[in-house]
């Protein structure tokens, strides 16, 4: 396992520590200025300030992190996991260690469970970033585009990202909603930022990366296609084409309106 994540839960199960401890110092302080104004020897008390720092993580917490990371060191997965369950337990008010949970999960693929576990970060924090993306991804990859979208769409208000309204653009052509696809891609094309993107996109059987404005351009021409425009659809494509001549799809495309 990485070094940065074994950190973060280190951090994260010390900090919440912290701060109970300090939630708790913080309730005792009123009594020890009540005792004090009480008394009559009126010499400055002799009170020990605690040092703002860090404590140290209990045995049980330090437990559960060695067996973590000793886990993904010999790729013990589902030993992994339950030590993430027992770190969870544990620190039930920390989101660091749930949101490593749904990247667990996510990482290896487990989509059902990825998506689950950012729902209870997301109710913890609508705008959490980061559970939204993992929830937006995560129900692509499970084929429900419709529930991907909605995560998209509020990943989007919160950081205004080209990358995701590309996204929102190709699964709003997806699921036939062509007007709201095609007002996403206008607004991209017209954000000269586009210009500077790449994009991996499927041409002749292989993976290659293209400007991002080509394979808008293409999803124009789809999105006119599926309308009966073909003379728009053509228009589109032969833009695709002058940017990029190897790209097969527009071509294939064209082929399909004759």
């Amino acid at each position: 396992m990485r070094k940065s994540v074994f950190v973060l839960i280190l951090v994260s199960v010390a900090a919440a520590g912290w701060a109970q401890k300090k939630k708790k110092n913080e309730k005792q302080e009123p009594a020890k200025i009540e005792a004090s104004s009480s008394s009559t020897d009126q010499s400055k008390p002799d009170v020990t300030v605690p040092k703002d720092t860090l404590p140290k993580i209990d045995r049980l917490n330090q437990h559960y992190v060695y067996k973590y990371t000793l886990a993904m060191k010999w790729n013990d997965l589902d030993e992994a996991k339950d030590a993430l369950y027992d770190l969870i337990i544990e620190n039930q008010g920390n989101d660091s260690i749930i949101y490593e949970l749904a990247l667990y999960y996510f990482q290896y693929q487990k989509y059902p469970s990825a998506v689950l576990v950012t729902q209870e970060l997301l109710k913890r924090n609508p705008k959490n970033t980061a559970a939204l993306e993992i929830a937006a991804v995560g129900y692509e990859n499970l084929g429900v585009p419709d529930r991907s979208l909605q995560y998209y769409e509020s990943l989007y208000l919160i950081q205004n990202n080209p990358s995701v309204l590309y996204k929102m653009a190709f699964l709003q052509y997806r699921l036939k909603r062509y007007k709201e696809s095609s007002t996403s891609a206008d607004i991209l094309l017209a954000d000269h930022t586009v210009d500077t993107l790449k994009v991996n996109f499927e041409s002749n059987g292989k993976s290659k990366e293209y400007p991002m404005k080509v394979a808008l351009l293409n999803l124009k021409g789809l999105v006119a296609q599926d309308q009966g425009d073909k003379a728009s659809a053509k228009k589109f494509y032969d833009q695709v084409l002058a940017l990029a001549p190897d790209f097969a799809p527009a071509k294939e495309s064209i082929a399909q309106l004759k």
